[in-house]
């Protein structure tokens, strides 16, 4: 369980796999950092400044630089989750300077490193970005089974209707971690099936160039295969919905979980 309290970094997968109106499907490599809070001055990244991989302030939370520890814990707050002891951020790193991160993790653990929430935020590419607080409406931990149901109010896809709701499915240990995140459309049809899924090492120097090297550039990979299964789907004859207005609330929630 110690390795939780460290810099890691997970090496694992990703896929998608669109179901209606046809089928479209891709599962790539990819390597996420994962970083307590209060450790992020003191892990063996770069950060807050250029290199082969750094870490950024500014390209989380508010996204203007200020203490991501404070802003994750002001949502907490405002939800009246308690007992959350420790905040780890789970990112994609600038690489060469250049990041896309399309959904972070913010795990939140109690003393006895029970999941009490999950703060998902998500960017688009069109440099929106949308907060998802995965909690349960009783505070209870998050086990491995819980299913989370949360309304889609944030424009991803282009072909992907901004209506119906996501469930979200949290399996994360100190050695490897499963996301599960599926989208139903309006008329209660599984429509998305996405999920992150890999092992998690210690982050060291050693294992940092690892990554470097073993997904070069993987910031642009990512929004390059946004773009290249764009494509594809358009080939199928797949409708391409123009973006809509972005919704004023920036943040939204699990069913029921209600705002102090």
């Amino acid at each position: 369980m110690g390795k939780i309290n460290m810099p890691q970094i997970l090496f694992g997968r990703v896929m998608h796999a669109r179901l209606l109106p046809k089928k479209n499907a891709f599962n790539y490599g990819i390597y996420y950092i994962s970083i307590p809070l209060s450790q992020i001055q003191n892990a063996p990244i770069s950060y807050n400044k250029f290199g082969l991989l750094s870490f950024f302030d500014k390209d989380h939370g508010a996204c203007d630089g200020s203490n991501l520890d404070a802003w994750a814990r002001q949502i907490l707050t405002d939800y009246n989750i308690q007992n959350v002891t420790d905040i780890t951020l789970m990112c994609i790193p600038r690489v060469m300077g250049y990041v896309f991160n399309p959904v972070s993790f913010w795990i939140c653990r109690d003393k006895d490193k029970n999941i009490r929430a999950v703060i998902c935020e998500v960017h688009n590419t069109f440099g929106e970005r949308h907060t998802y607080l995965c909690a349960h409406p009783n505070h209870h931990p998050i086990k491995n089974q819980d299913v989370l149901k949360g309304e889609k109010l944030f424009h991803v896809s282009p072909f992907l209707e901004r209506e119906g709701h996501y469930e979200f499915k949290f399996q994360i240990t100190a050695d490897d971690l499963k996301i599960d995140i599926n989208f139903f459309n309006a008329d209660g049809e599984r429509q998305l099936l996405t999920y992150l899924k890999g092992d998690l090492e210690t982050m060291t120097s050693l294992s940092l160039r690892k990554a470097f090297w073993k997904y070069p550039l993987v910031t642009f990979k990512a929004i390059i295969l946004i773009h290249w299964q764009a494509l594809k789907i358009i080939a199928k004859g797949i409708k391409y919905i123009s973006k809509p207005d972005q919704k004023t609330e920036s943040l939204s929630t699990t069913t029921n979980l209600t705002k102090m």
